[in-house]
């Protein structure tokens, strides 16, 4: 595709030699083909750099490669335009005397420092302030709801919801050093143990171990 686009570029140009004009004395005008790479000062290719000639409507624009190539005349001024990057010209000198010359054009970045911008939620200090005041507070559903349920409603409903991956591996984890810390020995009596003593005196505080 890129060689095409060189052709068609070239079969442009000798249309444009073809139809040279004359000048005011009644000479003819002289062409030259312009052919370059435009790079960034990084000395990256920069593509879709547009090449005009100025005070005209001709130019072209850089494929992906940074290659360009326009028909100008001496003393011609080419400028180059690209986002990001400061504009260049090229002036050509009125003396040359070839057909075809090379050109490497290098663009500079370019860096726009926008103003600060100060974002509010609200367009006044005073609407803030009336928003502030007239916020509702008051609990939401699900809040009421949670708050209306029975204790021992909660307690039922939880023993039916299943651990999580965390609770899974702690209890997991838990199993696995009991596990090793009576490996070669009986597994150790809770009867003597003063932890479950207390639990278990707190459960028949609160009445759990009543047969329902």
């Amino acid at each position: 595709m890129k060689y095409v686009l060189y052709i068609l570029i070239l079969l442009s140009s000798t249309s444009v030699f073809s139809q040279m004009k004359t000048d005011k004395d009644g000479n003819p005008e002289k062409y030259i083909q312009i052919s370059g790479v435009v790079l960034d000062d990084s000395l990256q290719p920069l593509p879709f750099v547009s090449i005009m000639i100025k005070d005209t409507r001709h130019g072209s624009v850089s494929d992906f490669y940074g290659f360009f190539t326009l028909v100008a005349r001496p003393g011609d001024e080419i400028q180059f335009f690209s986002v990001n990057h400061k504009s260049k010209s090229y002036d050509l000198s009125d003396s040359l005397t070839g057909r075809h010359y090379s050109i490497i054009q290098i663009l500079t970045k370019d860096t726009f420092n926008l103003p600060e911008v100060t974002v509010y939620s609200f367009p006044s200090k005073e609407q803030f302030k009336r928003a502030i005041l007239n916020l509702d507070l008051s609990d939401s559903d699900i809040e009421r709801a949670y708050k209306n349920m029975d204790n021992e409603d909660v307690r039922e409903s939880i023993k039916g919801t299943s651990m999580d991956a965390a609770s899974n591996y702690k209890f997991r984890m838990q199993q696995q050093y009991t596990k090793m810390y009576q490996a070669g020995q009986y597994p150790s009596v809770s009867l003597l143990n003063p932890v479950a003593w207390a639990q278990f005196i707190d459960a028949w505080r609160k009445g759990k171990l009543k047969i329902k």
